[in-house]
């Protein structure tokens, strides 16, 4: 086994959580709960090889706090008691293996196809349409909003009665608390809009609310993005996003994790390629779900869409670094860059020069979820290739490596005896 001096392997601190490395599994839509949100043996199934991976820390696939904020089908919910003891099995599972484990919180806003989730509307901060799914949301009265701020508050409660290490707040990739913050989707009128610090009464009010009720030594941190990457629109720029940071480190908020983009900015997400993902979204994952002519305009044209798409957002390492640095340079608490890293060399690399403190992988240990043992022992293991095909069943199939090569070898070493 290799030495745990490496970068990698260094505890870091966050909040009055110590994490035995700084490479995390990040939040990925998992379609593995229930119809209701309940936590399934599916559901801790993906979890349970990452957490005898020991991975030091998982982020949850978002976690929606009212019925009304959730995105897509079997998402996991934490919007009410009755959830507690699915998630219970869930964190003891994880902590058996000596992991920890963080409940992402989330309301999608107008990031939904609302017929398709059963619910009469979408809500958001203003009634500015959605262009990818063509959902024209409600804005939120002044009392709804104090409504959400309490169930983000409840949700981060019931974690913590759960056994959850903390609470992640989405607040990043166009979902509600991002759409507060972005002029292009906050247009109101009201103390929530006009300028940045309106803009962010939302997220504040959350993060307050919930720190009131879990304590101060209890971890929350915040998802954020490093740029909208709304070309043409009122999108957030970088320095924009890390005045909202160094103002959330101020308050008390424990780390921040950087990303990128809404639904609306195409694929800077998950940088990589599209020849599987369209037809996968089409024909298997959300958009089987989208209104007929809009899925015939899909189904149309996604082989241009492909091609320009592996043009605009080809696969990289460390996709986000750009913008995590700047995070990083401006802050004292933790930044965790996630964005497209799989190789040790590259990990050590960005730590080592202190461009961050951790790294979150996603699609990586969707692959691999030993990802972070094979690390730790300086082995390989199945590598992701980028597809996306994964990303295209969100919604419609469990989160899973739909790569036929390196899945085939992804359940060869799963179904290998423990080493």
């Amino acid at each position: 086994m290799a030495q745990t001096t490496n970068v990698l392997f260094q505890p870091l601190t966050i909040g009055g959580l110590i994490v035995a490395g700084r490479v995390f599994k990040t939040a990925t839509s998992e379609t593995r709960a229930s119809p209701e949100g309940f936590v399934t043996d599916e559901l801790l199934e993906f979890y349970r090889p990452l957490a005898q991976a020991q991975t030091p820390l998982i982020i949850t696939g978002n976690m929606h706090v009212s019925r009304d904020g959730q995105s897509t089908p079997r998402m996991c919910g934490i919007d009410h008691d009755d959830k507690l003891p699915g998630l219970v099995r869930l964190t003891d599972m994880v902590h058996a293996h000596g992991s920890r484990i963080i409940a992402q919180l989330n309301h999608c806003g107008r990031q939904v196809l609302p017929a398709a989730m059963g619910l009469r509307e979408a809500v958001s901060a203003s009634d500015v349409t959605e262009k990818v799914m063509g959902t024209k949301p409600r804005p939120l009265s002044v009392a709804e909003i104090a409504q959400i701020v309490v169930s983000f508050a409840d949700a981060a409660v019931r974690a913590q009665r759960a056994g959850f290490d903390g609470v992640q707040i989405h607040a990043a990739h166009g979902y509600l608390i991002s759409q507060f913050l972005t002029p292009y989707t906050n247009r109101r009128g009201d103390q929530y809009g006009g300028g940045l610090d309106n803009r962010m009464r939302l997220l504040v009010e959350v993060y307050q609310a919930i720190r009131e009720r879990v304590g101060a030594a209890f971890p929350i941190i915040v998802k954020l993005n490093g740029s909208d990457y709304l070309p043409l629109r009122r999108g957030l720029k970088t320095q924009e996003l890390v005045a909202v940071a160094q103002r959330l480190e101020a308050l008390g908020v424990d780390a921040v994790e950087i990303s990128v983009g809404h639904y609306e900015s195409g694929m800077p997400v998950v940088r990589g390629r599209f020849w599987r993902f369209f037809p996968a979204m089409l024909r298997l994952g959300s958009g089987t779900q989208l209104p007929w002519v809009r899925r015939a305009v899909f189904a149309l044209f996604w082989p241009l869409a492909a091609l320009a798409f592996n043009l605009l957002w080809p696969p990289r390492e460390g996709f986000n670094l750009h913008y995590a640095r700047k995070f990083k340079a401006a802050l004292r608490i933790p930044v965790i860059c996630v964005g497209g890293f799989y190789t040790r060399a590259e990990m050590e690399r960005t730590l080592r020069a202190g461009w961050c403190d951790a790294l979150a992988c996603g699609r990586a240990m969707i692959a691999d979820p030993y990802l972070y043992r094979h690390l730790r022992d300086n082995t390989v293991g199945p590598r992701c290739v980028y597809c996306n095909a994964c990303v295209g069943r969100i919604g419609g199939l469990p989160v899973d490596c739909y790569h036929p090569d390196v899945r085939r070898e992804k359940d060869a070493m799963l179904a290998a005896p423990p080493v």
